[in-house]
């Protein structure tokens, strides 16, 4: 819960009163939440400094992937030139703890699974993207750029598991809206541990975007509206947290 708050704070950095107060909403103690910030920086989660605290290691490289799953949008992609990207396993043999850390580069890179040991995405994102999982990548596979021109439409559709991935951002896209009506601004606890609850899920479903080139989504993909009701109800609930808890 705290490294949730993090995630979502603007700047990435709050105060340990900021952090303490959106702690007891959820029911754990100051003390806990003390605790939990020192194991935290023990690991190397976490940075303190003059009474705040801010992300560090896979937590900072995580907030780089949430920040670029919600402002996607806003950044000018090139177009795609009908290349892929493909990553092989060239090595002979790997641990457990290899096979599932690759697995989890290759996703956080929006890489569908092919078949075992081989990875594969349209190439039009940035190659210097996630240094950290691209690291990864690099250590156990090899790489290829070039045509795929027997993936066809439906196998995209089932390597992207697009059908589920918009029917959840259309039940997120509908929560929100209800969120952000006046009728639901109650200003219970209840309601902002729903709506931090929501957030995070709708930040999670992000990550999950393939963000695949426009060729290859139908005109209904509703990865922007998700995007622009996000960052609506992002800026909304920030200014519930502000000031139910920055007075503290």
């Amino acid at each position: 819960m705290l490294a949730s708050a993090l995630l979502g704070s603007d700047q990435a950095r709050l105060t340990v009163a900021e952090l303490v107060a959106v702690a007891s909403v959820f029911g754990i103690s100051a003390g806990a939440a003390r605790t939990c910030l020192w194991r935290m920086v023990c690991n190397g989660e976490l940075t303190g400094d003059d009474g705040s605290y801010a992300l560090a290691g896979r937590l900072l490289e995580r907030r780089q992937r949430v920040d670029e799953a919600s402002r996607i949008d806003d950044v000018a992609t090139p177009g795609w030139d009908g290349r892929w990207e493909l990553a092989i396993v060239s090595l002979e043999r790997r641990s457990a703890a290899d096979r599932l850390e690759l697995r989890k580069a290759a996703r956080s890179l929006h890489l569908a699974e092919l078949r075992e040991g081989v990875w594969i995405r349209p190439d039009n994102l940035d190659p210097q993207r996630l240094p950290a999982s691209r690291a990864v990548l690099d250590q156990q596979c090899t790489h290829f750029h070039g045509a795929a021109t027997d993936i066809t439409a439906d196998r995209v559709r089932s390597l992207f598991s697009l059908a589920d991935w918009a029917d959840d951002a259309g039940v997120l896209i509908e929560a929100m809206d209800v969120q952000l009506g006046p009728r639901k601004r109650d200003g219970s606890t209840e309601s902002f541990r729903y709506e931090f609850a929501l957030s995070i899920a709708v930040v999670r479903h992000l990550q999950l975007d393939p963000l695949l080139p426009v060729e290859l989504i139908d005109d209904q993909w509703p990865g922007h509206t998700l995007r622009s009701t996000y960052r609506r109800f992002d800026h909304a609930f920030k200014r519930r947290m502000d000031g139910a808890f920055r007075r503290t």
